[in-house]
Order: C-alpha cells, then sequence, then structure tokens
C-alpha cells in the first residue's frame, strides 16, 4: 500500500486525508445514530410512565424529569414536554418551546453528514486533479520540451500518477456517497421516531389541544 501511495504521487495525499475523515465521519454516525443510542432501553418506558403520572395528577419532581433528559440525544424533547406541563404552560408555549428544542436535535442527528457528502463529491475532483497532475509530468518532462521521447521510466511514472489518483478518486467517493445515503436515511428514520413519541407524548398531556 505504501508503495502504491509513492508511485500515485503527492496529489494522493490529500485524497488519503479526505478519506480517513470520511472513515471517521462513517464510525461515529454509524454508532450515534444507532436506535438504542437515542432511544436508550427504559427510556420510552420510563417516559410515559411520567407521563401517566402527571395526567393522573400524581407528583412528579422536577429532578425525575432532569434525569429523563440526559438518558439520550431524544429524551430532551420528551422532558421538554413533561416539564412545561408541570409548570402550567399551555399547549402553544409547550409546543414553541418543544419546536426551538427540536430544531437543535435535528441538528445533532444531522452533525458531520454534510462534511460526508462533500467528501463524497470532491473526491472523484481531487482524483482528476491528480490525473491532470500525471499527464503534466508526462508532456512537461524534457524531453518532450525538446520534441524528443521521453524516457520509459518518466512515461510510466506520469501514467502512474494519472490512474492512481483516477482509481483512488473513486474508490473514495462511491463508498462515501452510498455510506451518505445510509447515514442519511438512519437520520430521516431516527428524526421521525422521535417526532411520532413526542407527538403521543403531546397528545396525553394536552388532550384538547392536540385534537384541534
Amino acid at each position: 500500500m505504501y508503495s502504491i501511495l509513492l508511485s500515485a504521487g503527492w496529489p494522493i495525499w490529500p485524497l488519503l486525508i479526505i478519506s480517513i475523515i470520511g472513515l471517521a465521519i462513517v464510525i461515529e454516525r454509524s454508532w450515534y445514530l444507532r436506535q438504542i443510542h437515542i432511544f436508550p432501553k427504559g427510556s420510552l418506558e420510563l417516559t410515559f410512565g411520567l407521563c401517566n403520572q402527571i395526567a393522573n395528577q400524581k407528583n412528579v419532581s422536577e429532578a425525575q424529569v432532569t434525569e429523563l433528559a440526559q438518558l439520550s440525544p431524544a429524551t430532551p424533547l420528551f422532558a421538554c414536554v413533561l416539564k412545561e406541563k408541570l409548570s402550567g404552560s399551555s399547549a402553544a408555549v409547550a409546543l414553541e418551546e418543544l419546536q426551538a428544542l427540536a430544531q437543535a436535535t435535528w441538528l445533532k442527528l444531522d452533525r458531520y453528514l454534510g462534511a460526508l457528502a462533500t467528501i463524497a463529491t470532491v473526491a472523484p475532483l481531487l482524483g482528476l486533479f491528480g490525473t491532470v497532475v500525471g499527464m503534466i509530468e508526462i508532456f512537461g518532462s524534457q524531453g518532450a520540451v525538446n520534441g524528443v521521447a521521453g524516457s520509459p521510466q518518466e512515461l510510466a511514472h506520469g501514467i502512474s500518477v494519472a490512474l492512481y489518483n483516477t482509481a483512488f478518486g473513486l474508490l473514495i467517493a462511491i463508498p462515501a456517497l452510498a455510506a451518505w445515503r445510509g447515514l442519511r436515511a438512519m437520520a430521516n428514520q431516527r428524526q421521525r421516531e422521535c417526532e411520532e413519541f413526542t407527538r403521543q407524548l403531546f397528545k396525553k398531556l394536552y388532550p384538547s389541544d392536540a385534537a384541534q
């Protein structure tokens, strides 16, 4: 692998750097967007248990709601609805607070996905840049400038730079694009699940307003 990198010339190094960044994003997002991470075991049961207690006018402390908010990236949404109900806020006020918090939560779900999409777009262009550099090395060699055929070694080196960079750019772009699409779908699925659970929670605590 190291010999291939040396044969590809200096244009391969930017491709290598973005491939490492892309791999790190894929691993981090795959871990973060797992359903068990967004909705830990027992978190939904705890949420709707507190919801039923509040709906039945049983005593629920703010400490319990705060503890719920710290369980996962999604539970602050649930805690927000519970906290607004405990404080006696109207459905309109609770919905306004929930929407503001939801925007921050969606940003967390989408984090780094834009960078991964950029890597998928830029990688082929960097590969093309390496191809151009390789062709310049071929036609810009001393022999070509003087109208004399260049040495086979120079010709082979220029071709290898061109082809290695093209291949490496595609090798990065194709998995990055596939990973971006998969992670984008996971993020959208987690968002829909958050919206559905929050809607159910809101409906239980504000039945008259939810019906409207």
